[in-house]
């Protein structure tokens, strides 16, 4: 199959992963009407098409985090990416490094922060979801910063979660029933590197958290540990014990944005969780230019959700953020290609980007402004 653009990974990726990972990747909370409007949204937004300009040569890489990439892109932090592939964590973090990209791994993975470390022998940025147990995050925070990420994000938005139905009905486990069961049997490729691979294990919980000895018990204890305590004195404590900037994701208000900005966060990213958790809520697209104006230089912005093209990413430029997250993009990439998809997916993003800069009449990333796009 000749892959043109990520419709192509998600086609292939339907075909070749089981149905139940298959709709937990692409599925939103209940009426999945954030979900939708994250992708239709960026749609609305219009690119000028600019002529005249000397666009033999073009730059494509920017700054994010402090950290300079050949793309305004990083890896977005997405839970049980070694299900979506065998080792699927270590894939994506050697892909991005070879291309020049961040990767963010999260703290429910499948491979461990230590793991994807020995991997890549090379900077990487680590997701934190903040539960209870705070001698756990305490204890995350720091194996995070002995493993030698840079950036810490702390994941604002899951003090409680919202419901996928998908997931609900298909009866979503890393145990599957017998009708998963029999799904799987339809995807030989799939079942027979999970039968032939390392046994499952979410490296960062399991022999880590109280309690957490084996999958049973992790399932439990992620039911039970979902913090609703969350407050903005646990992100001054998770500061300190991180001991340098943390990157916010999951602000999707102007407030928000200023209460942070207040406190002297650095970057935030402006994210609706993919439209997994608030159903009813807007895009983050839409949100990203009110954030924009109401913080000013004060704070980074970098974008997430929704984001599928070159021209997405383009188009969140102009609206205010450094670069943008992939999260569903790399899952359908990683699913249907394993490291070579995660690959193609940068080069066919990255020849997105390019033609769309150079026909709006741009030549570098750091180039564009508001004024390149307009909504219809």
């Amino acid at each position: 199959m000749t892959i043109t653009c990520v419709d192509d990974f998600r086609a292939l990726y339907r075909r070749r992963v089981p149905k139940m990972f298959y709709d937990y990747a692409e599925s939103g909370s209940y009426t999945e009407s954030t979900f939708r409007r994250n992708e239709s949204d960026f749609e609305r937004l219009l690119i000028r098409q600019r002529v005249g300009v000397d666009i033999s040569e073009i730059d494509t890489s920017a700054e994010m985090a402090g950290e300079r990439g050949k793309l305004p892109v990083a890896f977005a932090p997405v839970g049980m990416l070694g299900i979506q592939n065998i080792g699927g964590e270590i894939k994506v973090a050697r892909a991005a490094q070879a291309y020049g990209v961040p990767f963010i791994q999260s703290t429910m993975s499948i491979a461990s922060v230590e793991e994807v470390a020995e991997a890549i022998r090379a900077p990487f940025w680590f997701q934190l979801y903040v539960v209870k147990d705070r001698d756990f995050v305490r204890n995350m925070i720091h194996r995070a910063k002995a493993a030698g990420c840079s950036q810490l994000v702390v994941t604002m938005d899951l003090s409680m979660l919202g419901q996928r139905h998908k997931d609900v009905k298909n009866k979503l486990s890393i145990r599957p029933n017998l009708k998963n069961l029999i799904n799987i049997a339809t995807k030989p490729r799939w079942a027979y590197e999970f039968a032939t691979g390392p046994k499952l294990s979410f490296g960062n919980v399991v022999g880590h958290a109280k309690g957490v000895d084996d999958l049973a018990s992790l399932l439990t204890w992620a039911a039970e540990m979902v913090d609703p305590a969350l407050d903005w004195d646990d992100i001054e404590w998770i500061r300190k014990e991180w001991g340098g900037p943390v990157i916010l994701k999951g602000i999707m208000d102007v407030e928000d944005a200023k209460i942070a900005a207040d406190m002297g966060i650095e970057t935030i990213v402006v994210s609706n969780h993919g439209g997994r958790q608030l159903d009813g809520a807007g895009s983050s697209i839409s949100w990203l230019p009110k954030i924009a104006d109401a913080v000013g230089d004060r704070v980074e912005l970098m974008l997430d959700s929704g984001v599928r093209t070159g021209m997405d990413i383009f188009r969140a430029r102009a609206q205010g953020a450094s670069g943008v997250l992939l999260g569903r993009a790399m899952v359908y990439a990683l699913g249907a290609m394993g490291q070579s998809g995660i690959t193609t997916l940068l080069e066919v993003l990255e020849k997105e980007y390019r033609t769309t800069l150079g026909l709006s009449g741009r030549t570098a990333t750091k180039d564009i402004t508001r004024s390149d796009v307009y909504f219809s």
